[in-house]
């Protein structure tokens, strides 16, 4: 990645959206070293970051109640870690994935087929919120630290209820505000640039509250929050500060990205505005 691209993203952010950033990123800015993950991961006791991504991965599968006679939506699927993992260890029928970024889903779809998974996994490119299912294709509805990415995550919500099966469930991990805590003027500032570069929407940036409340005007009932910021965020701005230093990362990754990922993890107390949440929510039957 270029300095001029840098730039480019926070004066003149791309039509792709989220979807131009990842692909930007590619396959060599990551902190894993077996896994091309790239969320926060959950840090109950686990040292490494491709632990911590999949231990991520599987409460998220418990939280959505994944089972063999399940159909998955998964909404952005990265490079498909998650994916690969919930059929191993969940076993379900089918998992359907969409994610924005054409090189991401281009490098996932490889992996999938190298494991031999194609005929149960189908991951494409395609946006969270114009779903291309029709309605009722899906017990399950999922989204592992996208959906505050999405324009909008409101939509999104309408949109995986339009898809679920009655009775179906959804769960998200998600990142928010934490509910009443006002971001202070320097915490504005990095919140703002922030957003700019890895494209988050302002109108997503909302709360405990009318997260639940959109989630009801979208029909959804049997709502649960848990927030699990204590074991997402410090722990990972521990580790990352530490990982950036290792002389294969610094060897693969791209020195821009490598100086934004250390940026955003030189201080931990940077996260102390944000919440980060395993939410569920179930369409009626």
């Amino acid at each position: 990645m270029q300095l001029s691209q840098v730039i480019s993203l926070f004066l003149r952010p791309p039509r792709g959206g989220a979807g131009a950033i990842y692909d930007l990123l590619g396959t060599n800015n990551h902190l894993g070293e077996q896994s091309l993950y790239l969320n926060m991961g959950y840090w109950a006791g686990v040292d490494t970051y491709d632990d911590a991504c999949q231990a991520l991965a599987r409460r998220l599968g418990e939280a959505a109640q994944l089972s063999t006679s399940d159909e998955v939506l998964d909404a952005g699927f990265g490079f498909g870690d998650q994916d690969i993992f919930w059929m191993e260890n969940f076993q379900p029928r089918r998992i359907c994935g969409l994610n924005p970024s054409p090189k991401q889903a281009a490098h996932a779809q490889k992996r999938v087929a190298d494991r031999g998974l194609s005929d149960r996994i189908q991951l494409r490119v395609g946006s969270a919120t114009e779903i291309p299912h029709a309605a009722g294709s899906f017990d399950k509805v999922i989204s592992l630290e996208a959906a505050f990415h999405f324009v909008t995550r409101e939509r999104f919500f309408q949109e995986a209820y339009r898809v679920l099966r009655p009775g179906g469930r959804m769960a998200i991990a998600d990142m928010m505000p934490l509910e009443g805590r006002p971001f202070r003027a320097v915490e504005r500032i990095g919140d703002y640039i922030g957003r700019r570069i890895w494209q988050i929407p302002q109108v997503n940036m909302y709360g405990r509250t009318p997260y639940m409340e959109k989630l009801r005007a979208a029909g959804f009932t049997s709502l649960e929050w848990r927030s699990i910021r204590d074991v997402v965020y410090a722990p990972f701005a521990r580790y990352a500060s530490q990982r950036l230093n290792d002389p294969a990362v610094v060897a693969r990754m791209d020195p821009l990205m490598r100086a934004y990922w250390r940026a955003s993890t030189a201080n931990e107390r940077a996260y102390d505005p944000f919440d980060y949440a395993i939410v569920t929510a179930e369409k009626p039957r």
